[in-house]
């Protein structure tokens, strides 16, 4: 029996889609892009996706990870982004509880700050209202003494006091991969490693595209009524591609981000501060063992391939952070893991910093019909798709004269792992099962009310139920489950996005990434020199992730301080 979201899964979904034409061809699939099929299928629009890499491959899952109405935006005035922003946290949070957590927040005020106490405390109640005073917990101002009992590693030199509040964070990664689910179980034709090599084009209109598998080395033409460019830091180079003369949209700017020891900060909360170096708003957040920092915001002229954490964003980040924990002490050298993204960010009319370019998206339709979705962010991803394919619904109105779908309930249509909205009760049905607190927080944690299906695959071979790498929680069924439910198709995609091990395992999964490989080898049908390809490139993916220690001077930790 075919699995419902596998490698044949895939190759089902080329053929049906260059078979017969769709409605809306989407080109990009990240969490955009996910966001629009998912919206478009439950409409019953006939809709196709593809992507030339992995879902989320690139800005979607090197993302800070956060589900934030973005208390930086106040700073500009920018009042209606920060209300959308915060109904689309909630939206999340009931949709996705397990990909999609509440997470107390620290904003520590020190004397002579750029954003004095008045100003914060008044952002704050601002945040609360337009957050319709339905967050978590209201903020609260908490003075010096307080503060520095419940962060006592915190420096206390010139601090004020600070302002608890609640934002969320997320599994950026698994997000996209969930919305690309429940978009395929509504019914759109889906495939991750199919590129759009050139647009079709009948009268001056774009018809459709070229697609070709890079798995099977074969081109399908698919044809579409409407195309949508949803390729974030690439939509210029696909309205390029249908327009040679057709002026950019955006402004690519670049976040890069560590992780560390959490044990090396020694925080319990997340910490938002502003860098003593440039005055912007960054954050210090725990995730597991792990803190990771970020952001940078700096101007990036590289291809979205080829961007990456360099020393200097390393060396900016760390002293950030060691000004305000000045016992951490960090230097590159403690740095497990980075990533880097590019902001599709749109151009500003007039010249401003990167910190300061708009997050709000736009749509922008050529002459020949290709409609481009640019700009945005992570948490406001639902309302983009809503947006874009309200404009595709019309334009096939038009076309055909069929008529307008009511829109679909994406704001209440749970994503997969997402039924249950007591995580406790699930954590409490699989330790009932045998499996240790940890363990199964592990699972509900990233596979939610589908962490049974773990355990099942175990049930049939209780050999993939040994960790895969000694003392962490994951197990072998996870490879399989990412094989056959995930549509994992590369060692990439299991280590990095599916498991996490690139960023989480000190070794970056290296030391199992030749029996990981054979294993998927097994599920895939890879000969020995197509393992070996896998295990090549992914050993090549970490030590570019690791070219920051060229970068920086082999010196002691402090410093960076």
């Amino acid at each position: 029996m075919e699995a419902p979201f596998s490698q044949a899964t895939r190759a089902s979904a080329l053929a049906a889609m260059s078979a017969e034409p769709v409605d809306l061809l989407v080109l990009g699939g990240g969490i955009t892009g996910a966001g629009i099929a998912r919206d478009a299928a439950l409409r019953g629009i006939r809709t196709a996706l593809v992507d030339k890499g992995d879902y989320g491959s690139a800005t979607s899952s090197h993302s800070s990870r956060l589900i934030h109405g973005g208390l930086r935006y106040l700073e500009q005035f920018n009042v209606g982004l920060v209300f959308e922003a915060l109904h689309e946290r909630r939206v999340l949070l009931r949709i996705a509880p397990h990909l999609v957590r509440p997470l107390p927040f620290l904003f520590p005020v020190y004397r002579g700050a750029r954003v004095p106490a008045w100003k914060l405390e008044a952002g704050m109640w601002l945040y609360d209202a337009l957050a319709g005073f339905h967050n978590e917990h209201l903020h609260r101002w908490l003075g010096r003494k307080r503060v520095a009992r419940l962060e006592p590693r915190l420096r206390t030199k010139g601090l004020q006091g600070a302002s608890l509040y609640y934002d969320a964070q997320c599994d950026d990664a698994r997000l996209v991969l969930a919305t690309m689910r429940s978009a395929a179980q509504a019914g759109a034709l889906v495939a991750n490693y199919a590129e759009a090599t050139s647009l079709l084009k009948s009268d001056g209109h774009v018809r459709g595209a070229n697609v070709r598998d890079a798995l099977g080395d074969r081109t399908y033409a698919v044809r579409a009524l409407v195309i949508v460019n949803a390729t974030g830091p690439w939509v210029d180079v696909i309205r390029r591609r249908n327009d040679p003369q057709a002026q950019p949209l955006l402004r690519l700017t670049k976040g890069a981000h560590v992780a560390v020891p959490r044990a090396r900060i020694g925080h319990t909360h997340a910490v938002t501060l502003t860098s003593p170096i440039d005055g912007r708003v960054m954050f210090v957040l725990p995730w597991g063992d792990l803190s990771y920092i970020g952001t940078t915001d700096t101007d990036e002229a590289v291809a979205p391939e080829e961007v990456r954490t360099s020393g200097a964003d390393v060396v900016y980040l760390l002293r950030s952070v060691n000004a305000l924990f000045p016992d951490a002490r960090l230097g590159p050298r403690d740095v497990i893991s980075t990533w880097a993204g590019l902001r599709p960010m749109l151009a500003p009319a007039h010249e401003r910093s990167a910190s300061q370019v708009s997050r709000e998206h736009r749509l922008v339709e050529a002459p020949s019909g290709l409609v481009t979705i640019a700009g945005g962010k992570l948490t406001t991803y639902r309302r983009m798709a809503r947006d874009t394919v309200d404009l595709v619904a019309k334009r096939l109105r038009a076309l055909d004269g069929r008529p307008l779908a009511p829109r679909a309930a994406t704001d209440r249509l749970p994503l997969p792992g997402g039924e249950a909205a007591d995580l406790e009760v699930l954590v409490e049905s699989l330790r009932a099962r045998d499996l240790s607190e940890g363990h199964a927080r592990h699972l509900v944690r990233r596979y939610g009310s589908e962490a049974a299906a773990i355990l099942n695959v175990v049930e049939r071979d209780r050999s993939l139920g040994e960790q895969i790498v000694a003392g962490r929680p994951e197990v072998w069924a996870e490879v399989v489950h990412a094989v056959e439910r995930e549509m994992a198709a590369r060692l990439s995609d299991v280590l990095i996005r599916r498991l996490h091990l690139f960023y989480e395992d000190p070794a970056h999964g290296n030391s199992v990434s030749t029996v990981v490989a054979a294993r998927m080898g097994e599920l895939l049908g890879w000969d020995k020199i197509r393992r070996e390809e896998e295990v090549a490139d992914y050993t090549a993916q970490v030590k570019r992730a690791r070219a920051f220690l060229k970068e920086t001077p082999r010196v002691s930790s402090a410093a960076t301080g």
